[in-house]
């Protein structure tokens, strides 16, 4: 293990994150292994106490290392990846990489829409309903992620929980309203869970967590979803593939 430097201008517990960083990078530490003690690193780089427990519950907040109660701190496993570059529902997409998945509905309403949700939905006038669900989604066992999402009750008519109890909600308005996403547009910001999302998905009080917001339509414009989801951050990354714009040349 290499030593911080006190004459380097970088903060010492920003060093200490780096070398232990690097020695996951270099396998030196492998997933499932203890991560050094803080007081063994505070001997090694000749280091308070809280500048060791800085930079290791930094790589604790970046899902680098994870603690457990009693244990320790050791090396977690590398997070799978999730490309956002296809519309997929969430069932689908985690099928694909080979996870069970589970999903929990806390509630299904008809209610009347606020004037957002009714600008989200671009609901016409005479539509006043909207069907409101909250799931919980489950992955290979451990709480990933909380959704909320809006429908227009004109555009699907006589939905119900038992209709979309243990189903891709893409796959029901496909099969049921021939409603057929094609496009969406979403958002990604990060944000504190408060106790209740925290609760529900397993985590500390005041983790972070990612909203993601989607508004998704039809070939022809219509609005068909907007939802709301928070996933955990510490399990999992995603990944957007970006592509260079093609550029036309005249000839000359």
């Amino acid at each position: 293990m290499r030593r911080v430097s006190k004459a380097s201008p970088l903060p010492l517990y920003y060093q200490l994150k780096e070398i232990l960083q690097e020695m996951i990078d270099n396998e030196e530490l492998k997933p499932g292994d203890a991560a050094p003690p803080e007081r063994e690193l505070c001997e090694i780089h000749d280091i308070s106490r809280m500048t060791a427990r800085k930079a290791v519950m930094a790589l604790v907040n970046e899902g680098v290392l994870y603690r457990e109660q009693g244990k320790g701190t050791f090396v977690a496993a590398p997070k799978p990846k999730h490309q956002l570059t296809q519309l997929r529902g969430f069932t689908e997409e985690m099928k694909e990489q080979g996870l069970a998945v589970e999903t929990k509905i806390l509630t299904f309403d008809e209610t009347e829409p606020t004037v957002t949700i009714r600008k989200r939905l671009m609901m016409p006038p005479a539509d006043n309903r909207v069907i409101e669900t909250r799931r919980l989604r489950i992955v290979d066992d451990l709480p990933f992620a909380l959704e909320t999402v809006w429908l227009n009750e004109a555009k699907c008519p006589g939905l119900n929980r038992e209709a979309i109890e243990g189903r891709s909600l893409y796959a029901v308005l496909k099969e049921q309203y021939n409603c057929r996403p094609s496009y969406a547009r979403q958002t990604i910001e990060p944000i504190q869970l408060n106790d209740y999302e925290s609760g529900l998905l397993g985590l500390p009080k005041g983790s972070l967590g990612l909203l993601f917001s989607r508004t998704t339509y039809l070939d022809n414009g219509e609005v068909v979803e907007f939802t709301k989801c928070i996933y955990r951050s510490d399990k999992h990354k995603y990944e957007v593939i970006l592509r260079a714009e093609e550029k036309k040349y005249s000839e000359s």
